[in-house]
């Protein structure tokens, strides 16, 4: 009773503070009343709290038919209703029907702040891409078949798509904490989630912004890492996604490994300048960037299936060393599937996911060099050496 009046008062005080003196609305002591009608008549059976739920509802209704016109809007009927079912759950299950309530409080409190947001803050564009990453992952996922689509048992839909999903997911995060937290922290904090998309494109752009004169090579350095301190995450994201089992084996590897990258990045950022990047105002993910790597995974995959069934580990080896020069992610995924399908031992696994970094290190101080010159790509190149170091070392220490 207590939990069910006190979610009725809950939900009540917030009613009555959103309403002008003058108007009447169900405030404090109606929703109170409504909370202990719906405690007392499901504690004495269906039929009761069922009539109590079809007085309330009349009441609901003619109560928005008086007030329809100089107010159309229907959040204090359904507040007043979820305050009746609320104090009806809070016979079964008190703890869930009280959060549940704080929950209802915090959204009906939380009315200008959500127009806000809604009206003012989210565009067109950001919203569309909301909407295809619920769809993608509460639509089409479940829809997939966990059955295996090619000889070798390497590919299965709901693992590529999981990937899909978990890049447009990091995209909008990295999207909405940027614009959340404005284009004052500067270059950095875009090339960081950028990283989350592309830290290659990030290496390329920061090192043509070098070659123009717009920025220093040391804090463009420092911010071409801390993307591929995103893409590190990323990394895992993906190795987690395709093999659980393996993330765990390698979480001191990758930690040592961003440790090494982070250590870098703070020596060099204490070069920086004012440096600024602009709020982005863009969409927050590419489809295609997701579909891509997607596809480019399942590419990959059955290549290193079938090096393996002809080369046996050495195959493997050599197809994700070859993939790693063009998408990192894709390698690990291929490794960590052929992992999971009992194709590759876990200790050729280990080390196979270092000479990837170490392939994808190479490959981006090479880009480095050429786009930036040879300041700058030899900071991102002490970085990643120290990144792969880090992985190594923790491969032979702890795995």
């Amino acid at each position: 009773m207590l939990t069910a009046l006190g979610v009725g008062l809950l939900i009540g005080v917030v009613r009555e503070r959103r309403h002008e003196p003058h108007v009447s609305k169900a405030g404090t002591r109606t929703h109170a009343l409504v909370a202990m009608l719906g405690y007392v008549s499901w504690s004495l059976g269906t039929w009761p709290f069922v009539a109590t739920v079809l007085v309330i509802g009349a009441l609901v209704i003619g109560g928005y038919q008086a007030t329809a016109r100089s107010d159309p809007g229907q959040t204090g009927e359904v507040a007043l209703l979820a305050t009746l079912m609320l104090s009806a759950l809070a016979q079964q299950n008190p703890s869930l029907s009280a959060a549940l309530g704080v929950l209802a409080a915090a959204l009906l409190h939380a009315k200008q702040a959500s127009q806000h947001i809604s009206r003012v803050l989210i565009t067109d564009q950001e919203l569309q891409d909301a909407l295809i990453l619920a769809a993608a992952a509460l639509v089409v996922m479940p829809l997939l078949s966990d059955q295996a689509m090619d000889p070798w048992g390497v590919l299965q839909a709901t693992t590529l798509w999981r990937i899909v999903v978990l890049v447009m997911a990091i995209g909008m995060l990295g999207h909405v904490a940027q614009r959340a937290l404005g284009g004052r922290w500067g270059m950095p904090l875009a090339a960081f989630f950028s990283g989350f998309a592309s830290s290659t494109a990030v290496v390329v752009s920061t090192g043509q912004r070098v070659r123009s004169g717009h920025s220093d090579a040391l804090p463009a350095a420092a911010c071409a890492l801390l993307a591929n301190l995103a893409s590190l995450a990323l990394f895992a994201g993906v190795l987690g996604a395709a093999s659980p089992p393996l993330l765990v084996a390698m979480r001191w590897p990758l930690v040592l490994a961003g440790l090494g990258l982070l250590l870098v990045v703070v020596l060099a950022l204490r070069r920086i300048e004012g440096d600024g990047a602009k709020t982005p105002t863009g969409r927050a993910f590419k489809l295609t960037h997701a579909l891509g790597m997607a596809s480019i995974i399942a590419l990959m995959s059955l290549l290193a299936a079938w090096l393996q069934h002809v080369f046996g580990d050495v195959g493997v080896l050599v197809a994700a060393l070859c993939v790693a020069w063009v998408e990192v992610h894709a390698a690990a995924a291929s490794i960590a599937q052929l992992i999971q399908s009992g194709g590759m031992t876990p200790e050729w696994a280990h080390w196979a996911l270092v000479a990837v970094l170490a392939s994808s290190a190479v490959a981006k101080t090479a880009l480095a060099m050429a786009s930036g010159g040879i300041r700058y790509g030899l900071t991102v190149g002490i970085g990643f050496g120290v990144m792969v170091a880090g992985g190594a070392v923790g491969v032979m220490w702890f795995v």
